[in-house]
């Protein structure tokens, strides 16, 4: 059974679609993304305005941390925002989330964990 607090952030209690959030009169975008070393392996939470150069940076491991130490190099989720605000929000609601939510969010778009770099390029 997955309990879910009154006040909370997790995907079921989100009204709009996962993949685009938000809404701006510029047609900048924002990046919420989750990165994993492998199925059920490592994950990452981050926030970043250029999907695929960031993710390209994991991959290549030009990015110093936990996704270099611990080979995080699997794009397995991605949400789109208009404002840099609400994105940088839904990154932190998203950290503070235990790991089953995560995972949960995960697969409920991408059961297999299938890296979707290849979807941005």
């Amino acid at each position: 059974m997955t309990v879910i607090p009154a006040v909370s952030s997790h995907p079921r209690g989100e009204q709009s679609s996962p993949r685009k959030r938000g809404s701006s009169a510029m047609n900048r975008s924002y990046y919420v993304y989750i990165m994993a070393s492998r199925k059920n392996g490592a994950i990452y939470v981050g926030v970043t305005s250029d999907l695929a150069k960031r993710v390209y940076e994991h991959k290549r491991n030009l990015v110093e941390g936990f996704t270099n130490r611990y080979n995080v190099h699997d794009l397995v989720y991605f949400e789109n925002f208009d404002d840099i605000n609400e994105a940088i929000a839904r990154e932190k609601a998203i950290k503070k989330w235990n790991r089953s939510w995560k995972i949960e969010l995960i697969e409920e778009s991408n059961l297999e964990w299938k890296d979707l770099y290849s979807e941005l390029i």
